[in-house]
């Protein structure tokens, strides 16, 4: 008889049993895709880490650009590598009706505090198929106070008022935004600027008063441009996100103000990729990110609005300068009152034709 084999198998067990933890399999890892910069840096803080010190299941972070390209080439080679991915609604609306995002429910996500349904609580508006909206976020226009130290510009037609304030403007190498903005400053209502914009003669009055400020423009690509154009002095006013606004103005001390009037005011959504084999622990983590306490967390982080009532009520300070957050979100009702509300529906739409006129124009 070979004793060797038995004698082998004994120790394995033996070692199994003093090493049972350490051969334990550890849990999947799950990945998030996001914008980067300040805006992930609080994501992770506000339901990354919580959501892994709950459940043990690790988050892997990834940045994108905000494009299909890399989600359509992972569900059309069925090698899905990402799992929930954090956009705009023009994209999430797209990547539905290309069938490269998972629809949600929800009523599957977990109730307000006070057991108000999540349908309830998030409330009708802005709701698409693919994705649960989680925040507000705007882009707006702000100025360098250094810059200004007698008259300050308050509103939007002050960013194309080159005799009253002179300098250089940064605005966002893109048509979303700046059509719209031009037409505010125009003069057009904000409940009216996609129903002008949706006329040739409309872009045409967006395009020619962009061209009353285009020479004295410095463009930006990334969030972290626009703020930085201004504390550097480069821009005496600049387009931006406002939570890049805040974060430049509350964490950093720059002399940055930013101006509500005509923001263009939108939504983000937690979309999750379709045929992940990870699509349980999607929905988990999904669930817990959008809940009351994590959105809350989110906004005490970083300048952007929750999408839930429940959570609204309990923003607070941020966290690590104690400044109150309420006046600095762009869905606060002050805030909020002179918004254009983005017409996601219209982007999606219209983005190519306004991306190729764009890109002519500026030729020009």
């Amino acid at each position: 008889m070979n004793l060797v084999p038995r004698a082998l198998a004994g120790a394995a067990a033996l070692l199994a049993l003093h090493a049972g933890p350490l051969l334990a399999e550890e849990p999947e890892a799950i990945t998030v895709v996001s914008y980067g910069g300040s805006y992930a840096r609080a994501s992770v803080r506000a339901y990354h880490e919580p959501f892994t010190a709950q459940t043990g299941i690790p988050v892997k972070l990834e940045e994108f650009n905000g494009e299909l390209a890399q989600i359509r080439a992972q569900v059309e080679t069925g090698r899905v590598l990402w799992d929930v991915v954090d956009m705009n609604a023009g994209p999430a609306l797209a990547g539905c009706d290309e069938g490269l995002l998972e629809e949600v429910d929800y009523n599957a996500l977990p109730p307000a505090p006070d057991g108000t349904p999540a349908a309830e609580d998030f409330g009708a508006e802005h709701l698409i198929d693919c994705g649960v909206k989680i925040l507000a976020y705007s882009t707006v226009l702000a100025y360098n106070a250094k810059l200004f130290p007698g008259a300050k510009p308050t509103k939007m037609t002050h960013l194309f008022d080159l005799e009253t304030f002179p300098g250089r403007r940064g605005l966002r190498r893109s048509p979303k935004g700046n059509l719209e903005f031009a037409l505010v400053a125009d003069g057009v209502p904000v409940e009216q600027v996609y129903e002008v914009l949706s006329t040739p003669a409309g872009l045409t009055r967006a395009f020619r008063k962009l061209d009353t400020i285009k020479s004295e423009v410095v463009w930006w690509e990334t969030g972290a441009q626009s703020p930085q154009l201004l504390a550097d002095g480069e821009v005496v006013m600049s387009t931006g996100f406002n939570g890049r606004f805040f974060n430049a103005w509350a964490l950093e001390n720059q002399p940055l103000t930013v101006i509500w009037d005509g923001q263009l005011l939108a939504i983000e959504y937690l979309t999750i990729v379709a045929n992940t084999p990870r699509l349980e622990t999607a929905r988990r983590f999904v669930a817990f990110a959008s809940s009351t306490q994590s959105l809350a967390r989110l906004a005490n982080y970083i300048s952007y609005g929750p999408m839930r009532r429940s959570a609204m009520a309990l923003v607070d300070k941020q966290v690590d300068t104690g400044v109150a957050m309420e006046p600095h979100l762009p869905n606060a009702p002050a805030n909020a009152a002179s918004a254009v509300r983005e017409d996601a529906q219209w982007w999606a739409d219209n983005q190519d034709d306004m991306n190729e006129r764009f890109a002519a124009w500026l030729l020009q």
